[in-house]
């Protein structure tokens, strides 16, 4: 029984582990948003945010304090009583003794402050200000993975088609080589075709070393842990229908500037700026406050004296504090709060057409992207067939060297547009995304 136990673990661990999960990109994005270190600082920030609402909250709610005091006055102070009262010369007397001993407890309590009742109304603002820099966060979590993830689909494409070119290469230097052995060929060919084959060696190895380091950036973007294996999934490239040309620019019309995140903390930001008028214009009302105070003091020559002999006290009241003059400080923290807001709400004007600005160049980037894509891709296909054509020709002796080597230099230079086309239509796209304020969206759609 132990030894099928054992059998079954060992299957179990063998299966696991030669089976490493694949991830997509959905799941990387999935990943990074749970694990990327930079969202736990985004999350503390809002639980901080939160926190500050309840210290703008205690301000109004009572305020407990218990102080105590022992005083040795090393020289008793004396006042003077004039002549005439008990005498007819001054009496200095002293109306305390060498030790003093106090203790006492007072509650103070907000009944109006207008100007903490207006800041009060900045804890919900702050708080939404807290949320969305997280949710810009993810947007930059997004962006960067998926960025990270079409690189290293672009550099796999790029091996592929470097190593179909390499055993192009290596067959006909075969063939070459054998012809130079039995004199119908001569060495400069043989080596023309080498030095095309090393070229093409030396590409596959900055490629190689080009996928590893996007592998590590996407690994970092994910906070993925750089030492551990990742294996992604290749994907199909969805590629825009004939027709989406016309879609895209129909639904230019529909842009609205507040998808974007930048947008509503800058109005949010606006927000703040108005209560922070509100706050200051407050600041000249009056403030009432009341306190309740209860204590014990002791006086006696000796310490114990005045720690043994406590006689208590207390009060209550009330306390109005009415703002009179204040050398126009009051009026210059309003003011420059005032040309705060405007130039706030005149910047998010200029934010608003930045982005519309930005999100037509995306769109634009975006259509001469798909058609550059569809171009190239066209032209591998013509681009492979000539070099069938001149393959055959050369085999059957009616070309030269110089036209194959040509014909396969026309097909890399093909495949090597087209890469480039395929990278900026997939950047063209994530780019689109974050003009339109649409990341989140994108990654729920994977």
């Amino acid at each position: 029984m132990k030894k099928h136990i054992v059998i079954l673990i060992l299957s179990v661990l063998s299966v696991s582990a030669k089976a490493q999960e694949r991830l997509s990109l959905k799941q990387c994005i999935d990943y990074g948003l749970k694990h990327h270190r930079s969202t736990l600082v985004y999350r503390n920030n809002q639980e901080a945010a939160r926190y500050q609402s309840k210290e703008a909250l205690a301000a109004y709610l009572p305020n407990v304090n218990l102080n105590g005091s022992i005083d040795d006055n090393l020289i008793v102070q004396q006042s003077v009583i004039p002549a005439g009262i008990f005498g007819p010369t001054d009496l200095k007397v002293a109306f305390t003794k060498k030790f003093n001993s106090n203790v006492v407890a007072q509650v103070d309590q907000t009944i109006f402050d207008q100007s903490l009742i207006t800041g009060l109304k900045a804890n919900k603002v702050a708080q939404q200000q807290a949320q969305l820099n997280g949710e810009q966060n993810d947007e930059t979590i997004i962006y960067n993975i998926s960025n990270a993830y079409y690189q290293i689909f672009v550099y796999r494409q790029q091996l592929t088609l470097l190593q179909s070119n390499r055993e192009t290469y290596q067959q006909q230097l075969n063939i070459s080589k054998l012809q130079l052995e039995k004199g119908v060929a001569m060495e400069s060919d043989v080596n023309k075709i080498q030095v095309n084959y090393n070229n093409t060696s030396s590409q596959i190895l900055a490629a190689e070393s080009d996928l590893e380091l996007a592998q590590n950036q996407l690994k970092n973007a994910m906070g993925y842990s750089l030492t551990d294996s990742l294996q992604i999934q290749n994907f199909e490239l969805d590629e825009p229908a004939a027709d989406q040309t016309q879609i895209s620019f129909r639904d230019f019309a529909s842009f609205n500037a507040a998808n974007r995140i930048d947008y509503r903390l800058a109005e949010v930001n606006i927000a703040l700026l108005d209560i922070d008028q509100a706050r200051i214009r407050a600041t000249s009302l009056p403030k009432l406050t009341a306190y309740a105070r209860y204590g014990y003091i002791g006086f006696g020559d000796r310490l114990g004296e005045s720690i043994s002999g406590f006689s208590d006290y207390s009060a209550i009241g009330i306390k109005l504090a009415i703002p009179i003059f204040d050398g126009f400080k009051r009026n210059s923290q309003y003011n420059q709060a005032r040309i705060k807001q405007v130039n706030a709400r005149e910047n998010l004007k200029l934010d608003q057409e930045n982005f519309h600005l930005e999100y037509d160049n995306a769109r634009t980037k975006l259509i001469k992207a798909q058609s550059s894509l569809d171009m190239d891709k066209r032209n591998i296909g013509l681009a492979e067939s000539v070099f069938k054509s001149t393959d055959l020709q050369y085999q059957k002796g009616v070309t030269d060297l110089t036209d194959w080597l040509n014909s396969q230099y026309s097909l890399k230079e093909a495949q090597s547009n087209y890469l480039n086309s395929l990278y900026n239509f997939l950047i063209a796209k994530i780019d689109l995304e974050k003009a339109n304020g649409t990341l989140k969206t994108f990654h729920t759609s994977l």
